[in-house]
């Protein structure tokens, strides 16, 4: 906005560390926690099943997020609401049903955060600047979860419950403190309802457009989730790992991992379309999940692997998150929606592979579960990839006979 400071575009990605952080606290830490308290791991897979279902329903309450009040003000009233239930939820852990539904409640709300943000950078980023800023956007996802998956283990180590508790929700919400520093364009004041009304009607315009239905019908395949990075955090007993060593490696792996992953994606975006690239990222990783059944299960093989499946995850994820910027487009005025419909349908299949990882593991252990994620993984990648070869060349082909027609 001329005469006006902003923050620059690295700086504005990296608010959406609030939903990176909460991620971090609910995929690794609170697996660690819970396993330290002696919960069997097949509960723990279902509980972390249940806690991040929201990433796939909560855009059936999206629209809300463009209408009555600005994108800045959801975004900070989502974010505060968040970091309490994290609070409260860390300070019951010995409570399971209790900390499931505290911990539901708390990531729907990084969820809307993370929309609302969405919206919210997608109307004040130029068109040229979205790819940079899907980086930032994916290192304040996984860089800040990784950072915190750290930062938890010590502070749960080293001070009281109550303690670690309260300052682990005032981290959570120091990402905001950059919003004076974003342009804030006033809020649409029709009623929510309207909102609704409007969104249905939106998503059906949508679901008419090739290019979406292809969007959407990658995202919920289990093609590129990774979501087995989810699932080592409570696995680092099996590789004779102790429960330091996977509290540093994982928010170590999470963090570097993801950072190297995020900042590897400008150099190889231009290399194929965003959609097929998507499809290369999940190809190799699930390459790369198989051959680690070869490996012995020792601490350095359980670094390697859950650094490696958190540099492809980065990638998947920077990939998926450019894919929804170029489906939202200019001037959108259900931008928040739109996103969150688009990351909806991303964290489907790193739902449901969390209990496919989870059924590979009862039935083979460590080998169960990575071939069920990498095998699976690969198959998808490879049919989705050959149909939109086909499809790219049926369009090829459309338009050859239609020049010779002419």
């Amino acid at each position: 906005m001329p005469g006006r400071s902003c923050a620059p575009i690295w700086l504005m990605g990296l608010t959406n560390a609030v939903f990176g952080m909460y991620g971090g606290i609910v995929a690794i830490s609170v697996p660690q926690l819970l396993s330290a308290r002696h919960v069997p791991e097949t509960t723990i897979a279902s509980m972390s099943a249940v806690i991040i279902s929201p990433g796939f329903w909560t855009f059936l309450v999206s629209p809300v997020l463009d209408v009555r009040f600005s994108r800045r003000w959801y975004s900070v009233s989502t974010a505060t609401a968040g970091a309490v239930l994290l609070v409260l939820a860390l300070l019951n852990l010995n409570h399971l049903v209790l900390v499931e539904a505290l911990l539901v409640a708390g990531f729907f709300c990084a969820n809307l955060y993370q929309s609302a943000l969405g919206g919210w950078l997608s109307s004040i980023i130029a068109t040229e600047d979205e790819n940079r800023l899907s980086v930032w956007v994916t290192i304040g996802n996984i860089g800040a979860g990784g950072a915190m998956a750290v930062v938890t283990g010590e502070l749960v180590r080293n001070l009281s419950p109550a303690m670690a508790a309260l300052l682990l929700g005032t981290l959570v919400l120091l990402p905001i403190a950059v919003f004076p520093w974003m342009p804030a364009p006033g809020p649409d004041r029709r009623l929510a309802r309207e909102s609704f009304s409007r969104f249905f009607g939106e998503v059906v315009s949508l679901l008419m457009r090739r290019e979406v239905l292809i969007a959407i019908l990658l995202f919920v395949a289990p093609a590129a989730t990774f979501s087995l990075t989810n699932f080592l955090g409570g696995l680092g007993g099996d590789f004779h790992a102790s429960t330091h060593f996977v509290g540093l490696v994982g928010g170590g792996g999470v963090l570097l991992g993801g950072i190297a992953g995020c900042l590897l994606f400008p150099l190889i975006d231009r290399l194929l379309p965003l959609r097929l690239l998507y499809l290369a990222i999940g190809a190799v990783g699930s390459i790369f999940t198989l051959a680690l059944i070869l490996l012995p299960h020792t601490p350095t093989v359980y670094a390697v692997a859950f650094i490696g499946e958190n540099v492809l995850q980065a990638l998947a994820i920077t990939a998926s998150i450019a894919i929804a910027f170029e489906t939202i487009g200019r001037s959108n005025p259900l931008a928040a929606t739109t996103f969150c419909l688009m990351i909806s349908a991303f964290n489907v299949p790193i739902t449901y592979m969390l209990l496919v990882d989870g059924a590979g593991y009862d039935q083979r252990g460590l080998t169960g579960s990575f071939a069920a994620d990498g095998g699976l993984s690969l198959a998808a990648s490879l049919l989705l990839g050959a149909f939109l070869i086909w499809l790219a060349r049926r369009k090829t082909m459309h338009a050859e006979r239609l020049a010779r027609d002419c």
